[in-house]
């Protein structure tokens, strides 16, 4: 079974910034593509940013430039690194590891973890 472990999360002030890990552990052979999403109170999951194997992002328009996504693969962890917090990013983030497989014949499933709060303050 494949477990999803984040941290990082916490409460800072608009502007400040905080960076959440999300490591990945089990019997894994691969992974496509490392993700974390977030959920604000009363709204629906949202993509945040997304890594895939090849070394490609995507970011959500609303964390262009302010966000990083990162992923150390040897590790099977993937990072968010969050500057110039705003109030509005006060969610749950969750991370998403898409496509896993267990040996390479196996197929691929997907994992979530189990989302850890960051609450910016005005």
């Amino acid at each position: 079974q494949v477990q999803l472990v984040e941290s990082g999360g916490g409460l800072v002030q608009a502007g400040g910034s905080l960076i959440l890990s999300c490591a990945a552990s089990g019997r894994i052979f691969s992974i496509n593509a490392m993700a974390w999403y977030r959920q604000a109170p009363g709204k629906q999951r949202e993509l945040v940013a997304v890594k895939s194997s090849d070394d490609s992002t995507n970011y959500a328009d609303s964390v262009k430039g302010r966000f990083t996504i990162s992923r150390d693969n040897a590790k099977n962890t993937v990072y968010l690194q969050m500057n110039s917090l705003k109030p509005e990013d006060t969610a749950v983030y969750y991370c998403l590891a898409d496509g896993v497989r267990v040996n390479s014949w196996s197929g691929r499933s997907n994992y979530w973890g189990q989302g850890t709060q960051v609450t910016v303050s005005s």
